[in-house]
């Protein structure tokens, strides 16, 4: 149970690592753009709908896949006032139940962004602006699958939670009795 526990801990944790790896290029070839898009509307007083929305299509793919990476390497936002001195069991709470909430709130956006997607889909949905993208349903379609990666690493989370309560229980256990027989 232990290693099994383990593999499918790292093997959720190697996936949000390449999701990562992955946001890392959407956010580089994103101010490639806006960096190119800058200088034809400044310099040459050119500008395209098509390029302009891919901005937005890219930055909402930078989100919506990066939120799972964030979560991981806890670069979200947290207010530690109150948590820096709670006890090792009181932080243990606080992270389980926090981490469940991220779960059942992914878990819900997916249900509630389900039928919007497949609308989307069903339509063939474009953009409403002349020379914009024709692939709206697409970008839609990172909706619920930023949420369940988020659900997904929040199910790592948790595994990565118990293992290493566990590991530190075993370890106090460990050196108590270590102790006892010294």
């Amino acid at each position: 149970m232990k290693k099994t526990m383990g593999a499918l801990m790292g093997a959720i944790e190697a996936g949000t690592d390449f999701i990562g790896r992955v946001t890392l290029w959407v956010t580089l070839l994103m101010i490639g753009l806006v960096a190119v898009n800058v200088l034809l509307r400044y310099l040459f007083s050119f500008g395209s709908v098509w390029a302009q929305e891919l901005e937005w299509h890219l930055l909402a793919a930078l989100i919506l896949l990066g939120m799972s990476y964030a979560l991981q390497r806890g670069d979200n936002v947290r207010v530690d006032l109150f948590y820096a001195g709670y006890s090792p069991r009181v932080k243990f709470g606080v992270d389980v139940v926090s981490v469940l909430l991220m779960l059942a709130v992914s878990v819900l956006f997916i249900k509630l962004s389900l039928n919007y997607v497949a609308q989307s889909w069903s339509i063939n949905e474009t953009s409403p602006d002349p020379g914009g993208i024709p692939w709206r349903w697409a970008i839609k379609s990172l909706i619920p699958l930023g949420y369940a990666l988020v659900a997904l690493q929040s199910v790592g989370a948790l595994l990565r939670l118990f293992h290493e309560r566990r590991a530190a229980l075993d370890g106090a256990t460990t050196a108590v009795g270590k102790s006892d027989h010294v």
